[in-house]
């Protein structure tokens, strides 16, 4: 086990950031964290790592109690946060040479695993290039480097590729799961559900400060699969028919998302004689079924699109 969360409760005055809060990271995994903003997965990640304090419960890490103060806890953790914290004015080695010796690491022993980090990355020919220069993606890609030089066994990738053009996100993707196949732990969050699909070994789903379910993806689309969900593209959508939608008995959700409606209902059941009618007048142009999938897991359960969170 390299993180155990339970029941934990941290309030900000009186805002209840997590309540009773439970989560499990086993060793080699790729959690996925999803929720909405507001949700309380910062807050979550915050004390894991040591950064704040929960009032109630427990939170281990490496079967040691996780109080802020534990140094060799912190010595085996990497964070990748997600603003950019790399320093513009100075050439991305010496961001590295800083980052790293922050962790102790010597000037020998740096040099080296810069230059074994700046190869995985693919900035092994911009080390002396201030960072300012350098694109987004790059910026991130920096960003992930500085996290990783002292070969933690645990990495904390919070919302990594913000920001950043498909090329760049895709190179990012397909680092982390190659660090992955390194035995190395990481819970990672992202507003981009695709990504946790593509490497997730598991997925928790947070709203409102706790756990609200979790599993593999396959266990998660299982929770829903009796549901149907149906696509109704409309010439011109709008909140009234939204909200008419919605006002349907059996109906469990509806989401509007440009000119196309994405209604969810349990199976079996029809509801197209109640539907029609709401957006015919709106000028149909195309209806179609589709199978679950993560997006549908979360929008089923919490009501919301994670995109539209942003």
């Amino acid at each position: 086990m390299i993180v155990k969360m339970e029941e934990a409760i941290k309030r900000f005055n009186s805002t209840l950031a997590l309540d009773c809060m439970n989560l499990e990271v086993h060793k080699g995994e790729i959690i996925g964290l999803l929720g909405p903003n507001g949700a309380g997965k910062t807050t979550c990640i915050k004390a894991i790592i040591g950064l704040i304090n929960i009032d109630e419960g427990t939170v281990t890490v490496f079967d040691l109690v996780q109080n802020g103060k534990e140094r060799s806890i912190k010595q085996r953790i990497g964070y990748v946060t997600q603003e950019i914290t790399v320093y513009e004015e100075m050439t991305a080695k010496e961001n590295m040479m800083f980052f790293g010796s922050l962790y102790g690491l010597k000037k020998e022993q740096l040099l080296m695993k810069i230059k074994e980090v700046a190869h995985l990355l693919g900035l092994e020919n911009r080390l002396n290039e201030k960072v300012k220069h350098y694109s987004g993606g790059m910026k991130r890609r920096l960003n992930i480097g500085c996290s990783i030089l002292h070969d933690p066994e645990f990495l904390i990738m919070d919302e990594p590729t913000v920001g950043i053009d498909p090329q760049s996100r895709n190179f990012i993707l397909e680092f982390v799961k190659s660090l992955a196949t390194k035995n190395i732990t990481i819970l990672y969050t992202s507003h981009y559900i695709e990504e946790v699909e593509a490497i997730a070994s598991r997925v928790y789903i947070m709203d409102q400060g706790h756990t609200i379910a979790h599993g593999t993806l396959a266990e998660l689309i299982a929770r829903i699969k009796g549901d149907s969900h149906i696509l109704v593209d409309v010439r011109i959508a709008n909140e009234e028919a939204l909200n008419s939608l919605r006002e349907i008995p059996d109906i469990e959700n509806v989401v509007m998302k440009d000119n196309q409606y994405h209604i969810i209902f349990p199976g079996g059941v029809s509801l197209f004689d109640k539907i029609i009618p709401i957006l015919a007048p709106l000028g149909i142009v195309n209806i179609n079924s589709k199978q679950p999938n993560l997006e549908d897991v979360f929008l089923t359960l919490t009501g919301k699109q994670l995109r539209d969170e942003v």
